[in-house]
């Protein structure tokens, strides 16, 4: 008898407690998780907090930057959420997720009023083409993982670790559960370093431990676009940094640290 394929990234178990589908399987190690549905939940938890707390009464999330302290197996993690700075227009929390009582990931975000800013809004980013100006893109083996097989891929390279993309997924993030339009980003911004590697995984590898999104405004749609250059340092260091779009236009920024480490 065949299992069903599941039809989300990670299924409840409790206020606290996640048990992660196989679809999280990871590029660099498919029997671990992939991080980029972990910053999802994450991003995930804290709205949830929020929510229970200020009710109808809300902020914004403007920035949150994630520390991945280690790898995670696919299993049940859990997740903490805590204010450190409160208050009324501007709120700074921190969240830890664990597996089987080990810190994986800490993060941090800035949480903000939302004002009416639309007649002064604006931006100096550039557009870029949208998903179905660029062609199909698929990753033809160079990376591996039931995550990444998740994906649907559009991609436009320009250089040795340039290139612009789209991505999207039809797999919910937390089975049964509404999960906001920047939850659901932060599930996928990770993938920016594997959509443009500055060298394929056979010559090196140049896995981040580190994640910082800034976000100008609530995500739209189901596309996630990245402009993004993959830079290697002389020693060992390497950084990915996108500007994110959706098809309304920039979104916002990501960057990542990167260790490097030849084959």
């Amino acid at each position: 008898m065949t299992t069903p394929e599941p039809a989300c990234f990670f299924e409840r178990e409790s206020a606290d407690a996640f048990r992660a589908t196989r679809l999280v399987g990871g590029a660099w190690n498919p029997d671990e998780q992939h991080i980029a549905p972990a910053l999802g939940l994450i991003g995930h938890a804290i709205e949830t907090d929020l929510r229970r707390r200020r009710g109808d009464e809300p902020l914004r999330l403007a920035r949150v930057s994630y520390d991945i302290l280690g790898v995670i197996p696919i299993g049940v993690v859990t997740l903490e959420v805590g204010v450190l700075r409160p208050g009324r227009t501007i709120e700074l929390v921190e969240a830890r997720l664990s597996h089987e009582g080990r810190p994986a990931v800490l993060a941090r975000a800035w949480l903000l009023k939302d004002y009416d800013t639309r007649a002064i809004a604006g931006t100096a980013l550039s557009p870029m083409p949208g998903p179905d100006a660029m062609p199909a893109h698929t990753f033809d083996g160079t990376w591996g993982g039931a995550c990444i097989s998740t994906l649907e891929t559009r991609r436009e390279p320009i250089a040795q670790g340039r290139a612009r993309g789209w991505l999207r997924t039809d797999v919910a993030l937390v089975g049964g559960e509404v999960v906001s339009p920047t939850a659901r980003t932060l599930g996928r911004v990770d993938f920016a370093n594997g959509i443009v590697p500055r060298l394929g995984p056979e010559a090196a590898l140049f896995p981040n431990v580190d994640l910082t999104v800034h976000l100008l405004r609530e995500p739209a749609g189901e596309w996630l676009g990245f402009d993004t250059a993959a830079s290697f340092g002389p020693g060992g260091i390497g950084l990915t940094h996108s500007i994110l779009h959706d098809e309304a236009g920039p979104l916002g920024s990501l960057a990542q640290s990167l260790t490097v480490r030849p084959r």
